[in-house]
């Protein structure tokens, strides 16, 4: 055979090659245009940014891992440092201030509590997805206005009882009461919440086999009290002797292997307890000796001190364990019913890790075993610091310790780059029009006969082909008086009352160089930035 007719032969097959490439990939696209994704949204609850395994934890979370290494890992993404503003912007895709859903300051310095009824123009996801054929599902904390059943969603599993996890006062199915669940009923809320979960995913196979679904699964775990199943606590039985100073130094070994972040390992700050000092000083007769009020360093306890902290850490784990158990029960739902390679799963958490300490609900009994129903322990500042590593601060903190969390986005059939990595930083409210973008929509002018806004959340679909930016002017938070703006590498930060702070988080993620002195231009520009975001807000407020 000739040179020439060899290289025609070769070309003839690589043309066919890609040819058949092509086709495939327009089938591809056809299939994604007529079947858009399920979308199922797991929110962990004060789990911090490294309690996972797949982002440097030594808990056990291998269903969770596993939806990881099988899709992909976000290292700069963002909440809004509290529960209910978290779940009024990733259900909304705006940020809760300007949905009414947390205090925007008013004149000279005053807050103005405006935690009320979202704005007429204001729609919850199930809303935006319902004119696209979506069913929606709820399970778990609501912590929004209005019912779940009014707002979109089809069904819903409603737990209002945050108080204990064995029993339950407080719950709703569809939004009609249900009886009261006593230690008696073998209740815990976790397994509650994953079993209405599963229960209306196999209704949804029965009913509506040809139309896709969203889902929202909100875990109350690992919120205080920490509560957890006696054998899942048995897990981490000893393993916290070691202290949150060793904690927090194998965790940073692990996450500098696996993203090799930028910076050093924060310091602690044992000027830094809980937010809510009152809460403290009134638990501090109940919980004894062994609770502490402040992230100092692990030698400087009393044995009794350690023993009762690493008791506490023991359960957080096991929450968060369980949770993942959990989870794995959903994913092999999805698994049965045909629908995992199709469904677009995010899992995160709405804040960091919590130093509050408090007794709350049924009260503490030191007698009985920790983590029990009849013990309300909280985790405490030490742990949460370990938790939240390598960050500083906690929950309700703007700093990274209290707003950043792991993002982890899977999807078979949409997402080929198993195990990555993505460096854009984002936030809760691009979670709304990505979601809409890929069930095949666009996001309202108008509702109601009411204009709506822009999102200022941004479409995350490009980075799940390839680790790109975002564009986006700036992220933004307030809370409590805490505040920040983040403008490409650079965040500006301050805690209530205090003076601003500057960062760059491309070579100090973990903030621990303050540049303020260093770069006073720069903290004024941002700053003025910060207020014309809040500026922009009151005028949305005031203008409805």
């Amino acid at each position: 055979m000739s040179n020439h007719i060899r290289d025609q032969n070769f070309a003839s097959v690589i043309t066919s090659i890609a040819v058949f490439l092509l086709a495939c990939v327009l089938a591809s696209e056809a299939t994604a245009e007529s079947s858009p994704p399920n979308v199922l949204i797991i929110l962990a609850d004060d789990m911090g940014y490294s309690d996972l395994g797949c982002y440097g934890s030594e808990i056990l979370t291998p269903n969770i891992d596993a939806l990881a290494h099988g899709g992909l890992r976000y290292s700069q993404f963002y909440n809004t440092a509290r529960c209910w503003p978290t779940r009024a912007a990733l259900m909304t895709g705006y940020y809760a201030q300007q949905v009414n859903r947390d205090s925007l300051p008013q004149r000279k310095g005053q807050q103005h509590a405006n935690r009320r009824s979202r704005p007429a123009w204001s729609q919850l996801l199930p809303e935006l997805l319902a004119p696209l054929g979506y069913r929606s599902y709820h399970s778990g904390k609501w912590h929004l206005d209005g019912k779940p059943t009014d707002s979109g969603f089809t069904r819903s599993y409603r737990l209002n009882d945050h108080n204990r996890f064995f029993t339950a006062e407080n719950h709703l199915l569809d939004d009609e009461p249900l009886p009261p669940q006593t230690t008696a009923d073998d209740y815990y809320a976790t397994n509650a919440i994953a079993d209405y979960a599963i229960e209306f995913l196999r209704e949804h196979e029965s009913t509506s086999p040809d139309e896709p679904f969203f889902q929202f699964v909100a875990f109350i775990s690992p919120h205080f009290p920490l509560h957890a199943p006696p054998e899942d606590i048995a897990r981490y039985a000893d393993r916290y002797d070691i202290g949150w100073d060793k904690v927090r130094a194998d965790r940073w070994r692990r996450i500098q292997q696996m993203q090799s972040m930028p910076g050093t390992l924060s310091e602690l700050e044992p000027q830094i307890g809980t937010p809510y000092t009152h809460h403290f000083e009134a638990a501090r007769e109940v919980l004894g000796p062994g609770e502490v009020n402040a992230e100092v360093p692990w030698k400087s306890l009393t044995a009794e001190q350690k023993e009762f902290q690493a008791t506490k850490m023991a359960i957080h784990a096991a929450m968060i364990d369980n949770m993942d158990q959990n989870v794995g029960r959903i994913v092999e739902q999805l698994r049965k019913s045909g629908d995992l390679e199709n469904t677009v799963i995010f899992v995160l958490s709405d804040n960091g890790a919590s130093a509050e300490i408090m007794v709350r609900g049924d009260g503490h009994d030191p007698s009985a075993p920790p983590g029990s129903a009849e013990s309300y322990l909280c985790l405490g500042a030490g742990w949460s610091s370990a938790a939240n590593t390598p960050f500083r601060r906690h929950k309700t903190w703007v700093h990274e310790g209290g707003i950043a969390t792991p993002l982890i986005v899977h999807w078979p059939d949409g997402i080929k780059a198993n195990g990555k990595w993505r460096s854009a930083p984002g936030h809760v409210i691009d979670i709304a029009p990505t979601i809409v973008q890929l069930a095949g929509g666009a996001w309202p002018t108008s509702h109601k006969k009411k204009a709506v806004p822009p999102t200022p959340g941004q479409d995350l679909t490009s980075t799940f082909a390839a680790d790109v930016d975002i564009n986006r002017d700036s992220i933004w938070w307030l809370h409590e008086g805490n505040r920040a703006i983040r403008v490409d590498d650079w965040k500006l930060v301050a805690a209530k009352n205090q003076p601003w702070e500057l960062y760059d988080l491309g070579t100090d993620r973990a903030e621990t160089k303050n540049l303020a002195s260093k770069y006073p231009e720069r903290v004024e520009q941002l700053a003025e930035r910060w207020q014309a975001s809040v500026d922009e807000f009151v005028r949305l407020r005031d203008g409805q």
